[in-house]
């Protein structure tokens, strides 16, 4: 396979370019990404995700790979020698939660551009059952002029990153494949296997690989859902959610889940693609939905919680200042991707509350482009009336915030990092 096997990876995201990184150290490798200044950085050994370190990356890039190596182009023709094309471009949801495809639809035309007989095509982007076959498919064909599984075959292999993991990284995630045919779903499998050291587990069919990929995070989203619910019972029964969630946890089958804000990319995007789906066909899903409704109000329920805290406690709402440490989606990574954060700064602002905002790992310049607000990487000067721990940075462990905050200012803990005699209240 390591002599005939020439690999182009469509998008250069969380997704692709680990992907890439770790099929290049074995095959010849053309990244492809309509953004130039990404592929510039790349080929500079620089990955501002941190997905890759610096130093493999430049292991492994080349500017003319022949036998291995990455090259990342913007140059549609130079992946038109290529016979597999991985496409792992982001797929969104549209204001409305409404799944949009036109990533995916994109990426396919810029594959039809270049596809040949013998080609195969594999997708790795998070899509609702039969996308890639009723969707994406027909896109090739139109383009290529091309017949589907007579010219050229496609697979389903889902993504699993998991952004800021570097204990789970590509290679040592047990990888789900899938083909248009017995053999092709035989030939994909071996494909990742060559390279993914946790193992292959290979699909009856590609419909069961894109539905296995999203209701994996959609269970994991109504577990968070549930625990978020009773965070929000015991709240008003005066009882600590975590001590309640330790003690339950002894129990060996209880599953060990913890309140929080649902963002990112996957969990708090897959269940609106799988209710998707499940409309189209005429069936309206209660639980995946309630769980998302659920998730997507703990934004505005933390930024009321700390409203009702500082009116106990005689602290002046109206023009106050709340710092929030954190605005990432997640812990010790710069995605800010579908961060939940987003919702306490609205309700903030919507009680008159400035937010000030202390993210060392979040992109200030990505941050005002995506959603026209202000992070600063350092920790603010001054004193403020409320602060809100959102995102649990390793860099927020060591600092003092009460010493931030007014006399009886009002801290809230969304993570449960701090020691809770420390904090006024916590999911």
């Amino acid at each position: 396979m390591e002599h005939n096997t020439k690999i182009a990876i469509i998008g250069l995201g969380y997704v692709g370019l680990p992907l890439a990184v770790a099929f290049a150290e074995k095959y010849p490798v053309i990244g492809f990404d309509i953004n130039q200044a990404r592929v510039n950085e790349l080929m500079g050994g620089h990955d501002f995700t941190l997905e890759v370190s610096g130093e493999l990356l430049k292991s492994v890039v080349n500017d003319t790979p022949k036998e291995l190596g990455l090259l990342c182009t913007t140059d549609l023709s130079q992946i038109k020698d290529c016979n597999y094309f991985i496409v792992t471009v982001p797929t969104p949801t549209d204001k409305h939660n409404r799944p949009d495809l036109t990533p995916l639809y994109k990426a396919s035309e810029t594959v039809g551009k270049v596809l040949k007989k013998g080609d195969i095509v594999v997708y790795e982007s998070t899509v609702y059952p039969g996308v890639t076959e009723e969707e994406c498919i027909p896109v090739l064909e139109r383009v290529s002029g091309l017949k589907f599984n007579v010219d050229f075959f496609a697979g389903y292999s889902p993504e699993r990153i998991n952004p800021g993991d570097k204990e789970h990284t590509v290679t040592k995630i047990l990888k789900v494949t899938s083909g248009s045919t017995p053999e092709i779903a035989e030939q994909v499998d071996q494909l990742y296997k060559s390279v993914i050291v946790a193992g292959t587990f290979k699909a009856s069919s590609m419909k069961v690989a894109e539905a296995a990929k999203v209701i994996e995070n959609s269970q994991r989203d109504i577990n968070i859902a549930f625990v978020n619910e009773l965070s929000k019972i015991f709240n008003k029964l005066g009882i600590d959610t975590n001590d309640v969630l330790e003690a339950a946890g002894t129990k060996w089958n209880f599953l060990k889940f913890k309140p929080g804000l649902v963002g990112g990319h996957c969990i708090g995007v897959d269940p609106y693609y799988l209710a998707q789906k499940a409309q189209e066909v005429g069936y309206h899903p209660e639980i995946i939905l309630a769980g998302r409704r659920l998730n997507d109000g703990m934004g505005a329920y933390v930024a009321e919680e700390v409203v009702k805290l500082m009116v106990k406690k005689e602290v002046t709402v109206k023009n106050a200042k709340c710092l929030v440490l954190g605005f990432t989606f997640k812990e010790n990574c710069p995605d800010v991707r579908n961060t939940k954060v987003i919702d306490i700064v609205k309700e903030l602002i919507n009680y008159n509350i400035t937010p000030v905002i202390f993210d060392p790992w979040a992109n200030p310049a990505e941050v005002q482009h995506e959603y026209a607000i202000e992070v600063v990487n350092g920790l603010p000067e001054g004193t403020f009336e409320a602060a809100i721990l959102a995102v649990s940075h390793k860099e927020f462990e060591g600092i003092n915030i009460r010493s931030h905050l007014v006399m009886n200012g009002v801290l809230f803990d969304v993570k449960g990092l701090l020691p809770k005699n420390q904090v006024d209240s916590r999911l």
